[in-house]
């Protein structure tokens, strides 16, 4: 689950806790003051209601007191009016069971208060008071209350539906936009640190940040001071390294100018010598030489000639070539698949990555065992894949084989005869062509893939 979601689902489950506690708050806090006040209109209600209908009684007879009672019978809140003599007969009151009222009706002849008896069964309330008629007769005025109900939060008309998907939409927008502000810039922070790792340098985060003066607009400034301070330390190193490599060409050359003199002059016994100089400043001018191909490559140079190629035909020839170089060490290069395939770009430099690949396998795969090579089209890419049977490469170590002058233990050391730069070129020659090149240990040996886009002759990647 992403930070996103995360904190969108906390926001969200806040407001519905504090939605609840104020429900019930209010459920609380609410009840048993209406409550009391209801208590307090129902005898003051039932006792003008009894004393009225003495006085009606007294002036217009029992007609009026008929009349009086079916008027207080007729607001919703009133469920039964009864009159119940002290004999125990319901007066003026059709269907009345004057039984279920016994007892009640002996607390109001007995008391000059207002009696009340509630029924939770079924919601209501029953308030009784005695009233004396002017003929000496006693009765109990017998009402039937409904109980007050407490009102929900949102109301009881259907447009409580309404309010209740009002507030779910605005708290599921709220939490969006909450949630959205505290990990916008985190995820702005995750997608330029995964550009800076993929070689982007000039990578910048607090310009994205707008206008939030927080710690994660702090975090984003400290980001961007630690991205300048590698770009500076990446370029200053690649600059050193293009710069060494042209000052030390001019020496190299005058060196090898002093050493064809020197071969003239020599005897034969220094000969071997000479001839031991000469070989080290080759390796050493191939060597700049590689490392001005990589620091151009890493540069992001884009100024080399690129045409249409057929890979297959450009795989085969390396191959041929890495064969021939490899029967002298009794090893050999066989070639198991050729797709047709034609990719856009520079040939010198997917032929060097190739070749470096290919080098690289002969170089450490055991004796009389042979590299298999393979160029497979899949799609939209092609595949060449060189395998090797040699002592592959430990698991830990195979992120760094394409790093410069990188080696892995004894097996990989300059005896080898390698400068170390063979795999970063080929890594920097197949980036520049928006492909990707990636080992790892398959078998016995170690296996190298190079992927890269196919090219249509009307300049799109797609299948012929």
């Amino acid at each position: 689950m992403n930070l996103f979601v995360k904190i969108f689902l906390w926001f969200l489950a806040a407001l519905a806790l504090m939605v609840g506690v104020v429900v019930f708050l209010n459920w609380t806090v609410q009840t048993e003051p209406v409550v009391s006040r209801w208590r307090v209109s129902v005898r003051n209600q039932t006792t003008i209601y009894a004393e009225t209908a003495a006085q009606i009684y007294a002036v217009e007879g029992e007609a009026g007191l008929s009349k009086f009672l079916d008027r207080i019978r007729k607001p919703e809140s009133i469920g039964e009016v009864d009159l119940i003599g002290e004999n125990g007969r319901a007066w003026m009151s059709e269907g009345v069971n004057a039984e279920s009222y016994r007892d009640l009706v002996k607390k109001a002849l007995e008391s000059d208060a207002v009696e009340i008896e509630n029924n939770p069964e079924i919601a209501t309330a029953v308030s009784a008071r005695k009233l004396s008629l002017p003929n000496g007769e006693r009765y109990v005025l017998i009402v039937r209350w409904e109980r007050p109900r407490f009102t929900p939060f949102f109301g009881e008309t259907p447009l409580r539906y309404l309010r209740y998907a009002g507030l779910l939409f605005a708290a599921l927008v709220l939490c969006w936009l909450l949630a959205k502000y505290l990990s916008s810039p985190i995820d702005k922070l995750r997608r330029a640190t995964r550009k800076l790792a993929d070689g982007d340098l000039s990578t910048r985060v607090t310009p994205q940040m707008g206008w939030r003066r927080d710690e994660l607009a702090s975090l984003a400034k400290d980001f961007d001071v630690m991205a300048e301070r590698i770009e500076t330390l990446v370029t200053s190193q690649q600059r050193l390294s293009r710069d060494v490599s042209h000052e030390l060409r001019s020496p190299l050359a005058r060196m090898n100018v002093a050493l064809e003199i020197a071969k003239q002059k020599s005897n034969g016994e220094a000969s071997p010598l000479i001839q031991r100089i000469e070989n080290e400043s080759h390796r050493l001018n191939e060597m700049i030489s590689r490392l001005l191909t990589l620091s151009k490559l890493e540069t992001g140079a884009n100024d080399f000639d690129r045409r249409e190629l057929n890979l297959a035909t450009l795989v085969d020839q390396v191959a041929s070539d890495a064969d021939f170089e490899a029967n002298a060490k009794g090893r050999s290069v066989k070639v198991l698949r050729l797709d047709e395939c034609r990719v856009f770009g520079s040939e010198s430099l997917i032929r060097s990555a190739v070749e470096n690949v290919l080098r690289n396998a002969v170089r450490y795969t055991k004796e009389s065992t042979s590299i298999e090579v393979s160029l497979e089209r899949k799609g939209e890419n092609a595949t060449i894949r060189v395998a090797d049977h040699g002592e592959g490469v430990p698991e830990q170590e195979l992120e760094n084989l394409f790093k410069p002058f990188y080696r892995v233990g004894e097996a990989r050391d300059r005896g080898s005869g390698g400068t170390g730069l063979g795999l970063a070129i080929a890594e920097q020659a197949i980036l520049a062509h928006k492909g990707t090149i990636t080992a790892r240990n398959e078998g016995d040996g170690l296996a190298v893939e190079i992927v890269l886009p196919c090219h249509s002759p009307n300049g799109n990647r797609r299948d012929p």
